[in-house]
C-alpha cells in the first residue's frame, strides 16, 4: 500500500559515506522532533534525475531552510559510494543535501513506491515523489504519475506547499 499524508514516515536504514566508508542512517532519528524534506528519484546518474530533480532542490534549498526546514534529503535505491558521488558530481553535497543510499530498496518498499523498469535495468527503483515530514508523520507528499518528469516534485513545488502550511 502506498503511503500517504498524515502517515509516518516508515523506519529504514539508509546508509551514507562517512569518515570510515559506509554507516547506517536510522530514519526515525533524522525525523523526530524535525521537519525533512525527502525526495525520492529512481537513480543516481539517471536523466531527470541529474538534469531535473536533484538541481531543483539545490535551487531551493536555502529557501527549504529559511522555511523551517532542518534537513533534506535524497534517497536512491543506490549504494552509499554512488549517492556519495553523486553528490560531489551534482553539487548537491556542497548545498547541504544528504545523500541517502537505498541499497535493499527497504525505504522504497515499506513507502510502497518500489517499481521495475526491466528495459532501463531498473529493479525495485523509487518512483519519483518528495515529501515534507514533520516529527516523522507526513504533512505533504507529491507522487509523480509520468516517468521522466519532475513536477510536482521539484524543489519549487516543495516549497510552494510547505509555504501554504505556514
Amino acid at each position: 500500500m502506498t503511503i500517504k499524508s498524515g502517515d509516518r514516515v516508515p523506519n529504514a536504514a539508509l546508509l551514507r559515506i562517512g569518515i570510515d566508508g559506509p554507516e547506517p542512517v536510522v530514519l526515525a532519528d533524522c525525523l523526530s522532533a524535525r521537519k525533512v524534506v525527502i525526495f525520492g528519484l529512481p537513480g543516481a546518474f539517471t536523466g531527470t534525475c541529474t538534469a531535473a530533480h536533484v538541481p531543483s532542490f539545490i535551487r531551493t534549498h536555502q529557501a527549504l531552510v529559511d522555511a523551517g526546514v532542518d534537513e533534506v534529503i535524497c534517497v536512491a535505491v543506490n549504494d552509499p559510494h554512488v549517492m556519495h558521488a553523486w553528490g560531489i558530481a551534482t553539487g548537491a553535497a556542497e548545498a547541504g543535501i544528504s545523500m541517502l543510499g537505498d541499497p535493499a530498496a527497504e525505504y522504497t518498499k515499506a513507502m510502497g513506491l518500489a517499481f521495475t523498469a526491466p528495459a532501463a535495468g531498473f529493479y525495485d527503483r523509487t518512483m519519483r515523489h518528495a515529501l515534507f515530514a514533520e516529527d516523522g508523520v507526513i504533512r505533504v507528499l507529491s507522487i509523480e504519475q509520468a516517468r521522466g518528469v519532475c513536477e510536482s516534485t521539484s524543489g519549487e513545488a516543495m516549497l510552494a506547499e510547505i509555504m501554504k502550511l505556514t
